[in-house]
């Protein structure tokens, strides 16, 4: 270990001996007493000036950590679990993970964007002027609908059937796949989320929302078929989506990322997405989009 005296580590921070003395004495410096002397370990001093870097914006660390942000899905967490990725989750919705991979602080994001376009999550890539490599990795499509207590107590067999009746809907949170999903679905009923009984507070992932209309909490929401499955509740399907991982493009080459595509090729992954149902594994590991 390279440990510098007092006077070497205020040369080599460029400060004044003074000042060190100051930052040692304020606990805001690493540095250790030896026999009535402070030592500075060399290494530490270098993550400690890296740790207040200021980055202008667009410029993101060089490896990001090794985190899949995004949109919470079943199949994904267990995918990472069981292909022994070493890939953390952080699942705060499709917004967040996408502002997240911007900043640097997520390796991927699981995403599921909604609109008018074609193939909205590659139209939304598309126009994110600050991912100007980004790789757009096929996962699932998904079944989204409404989720509903057992026997379905309310008859409740659509969006307008929820609006007209007054029905309590669980919301997720601004931002999220789920919550761009309704507000595209009221735009074409020609309604809006005024239109709703919306009980708060909103759920933060599929798993929350099915366990408010479990507890009754909510009369419906809109989640996967997985969840309503996982959960004992009833499903009314709406619509199949695009569930995509974004990247950049060095993230896609890493040995931790590799592992997940290989791992998509597998029989165990399809195996696993019809256990849970309402997945189609067809595009798993494919590259739909890139810059």
């Amino acid at each position: 270990m390279d440990l510098l005296t007092t006077s070497e580590a205020a040369d080599y921070l460029r400060l004044g001996e003074r000042k060190l003395y100051e930052l040692v004495a304020e606990n805001r410096i690493p540095c250790s007493k030896v026999t009535g002397k402070w030592l500075f370990p060399r290494h530490e001093l270098d993550r400690w000036v890296l740790s207040g870097l200021a980055h202008p914006l667009g410029m993101v660390p060089p490896e990001p950590p090794p985190i899949v942000g995004g949109s919470q899905d079943e199949l994904l967490e267990w995918s990472l679990r069981q292909a022994g990725t070493g890939l953390a989750s952080l699942t705060e919705g499709t917004a967040n993970g996408v502002a997240r991979l911007l900043r640097g602080e997520v390796a991927a994001a699981a995403i599921h964007f909604h609109g008018e376009a074609a193939d909205p999550n590659a139209d939304a890539v598309r126009s994110m002027p600050r991912l100007h490599d980004a790789v757009l990795i096929g996962f699932v499509r998904r079944e989204q609908g409404l989720l509903l207590p057992p026997g379905n107590p309310r008859s409740l067999n659509s969006l307008s059937d929820v609006i007209e009746s007054g029905s309590r809907m669980a919301m997720r949170q601004p931002g999220a796949g789920a919550h761009m999903l309704l507000d595209a679905l009221l735009a074409r009923a020609g309604a809006d989320q005024k239109d709703l009984n919306r009980p708060g507070p909103p759920c933060l992932t599929g798993s929350d929302l099915a366990a408010a209309v479990r507890i009754g909490r909510a009369d419906c929401g809109i989640a996967t078929r997985a969840a309503a499955r996982a959960a004992g509740l009833e499903f009314v399907p709406l619509v199949w989506e695009s569930f995509d991982l974004l990247m950049r493009q060095r993230t896609y080459f890493q040995a931790s990322m590799q592992v997940l595509v290989r791992f998509l090729a597998a029989d165990d992954f399809p195996r696993r997405a019809a256990e849970l149902t309402g997945y189609d594994a067809s595009s798993a590991g494919h590259i739909r989009f890139f810059n």
